[in-house]
């Protein structure tokens, strides 16, 4: 009688539904379906586009010791040694300066403050107008033509550089300026076309200039 009660509970425990789901019957069948992975990769790595942060780059610092009218020595260039008049800092960071011409062929141009030495000396520029002289002022025109390389490989001498007739007049007008602030310091027109030279015995860490 006992072993016939328990086979009752097992059958009533078998055939009571499942909550909320229907009781299973013999004839369901369970099919699983396979789905194929993609085969195909990227050859590379395609990474979103990150957002640039644009950062604001501020005017480059012109040293204390470089103000407009100092006379400055040039150490490198061309015309290293030569002594020239800073007329005003352009927005590049470098230097506007000029001889004057007449005096040691420094013509305008401009020079990077960490190739030049400030001098204590002085020269009254508030005449001399350069407010026209930008960056843009010495940039070649696109228009030039381009033969260099082939004068390099032709093995001819090269062309003289042709300076135009806008440059000639500023030089002029910015000459006669700087001849006039010039002229009114005794001995200064000697001073700026000396050559500044250092010998053996020098020591330029001892120097004040």
């Amino acid at each position: 009688e006992q072993q016939q009660a328990t086979k009752d509970e097992e059958q009533s425990i078998s055939t009571t539904p499942r909550q909320g789901k229907p009781p299973r019957t013999t004839s369901e069948t369970f099919t699983m379906t396979a789905t194929k992975s993609v085969r195909y990769y990227p050859a590379e790595d395609n990474k979103p586009a990150k957002a640039t942060h644009q950062v604001k780059q501020n005017p480059p610092r012109v040293r204390k010791s470089i103000t407009p009218g100092t006379v400055l020595i040039l150490l490198a260039g061309r015309f290293r040694g030569k002594r020239v008049v800073c007329l005003k800092a352009l927005e590049s960071g470098l230097l506007l300066v000029s001889g004057p011409y007449k005096i040691n062929g420094v013509p305008l141009r401009r020079v990077n403050q960490a190739y030049v030495i400030a001098t204590s000396t002085k020269v009254d520029v508030s005449g001399v107008d350069v407010s026209s002289i930008t960056d843009e002022y010495f940039s070649r025109s696109k228009d030039a033509p381009k033969e260099a390389e082939e004068e390099f490989f032709s093995g001819d001498a090269p062309k003289p550089a042709v300076v135009s007739d806008q440059r000639k007049a500023d030089q002029e007008k910015v000459d006669a300026a700087l001849l006039a602030a010039v002229a009114k310091t005794d001995m200064l027109e000697g001073y700026l076309a000396a050559q500044f030279t250092l010998t053996s015995g020098d020591k330029p860490h001892l120097m004040k200039f």
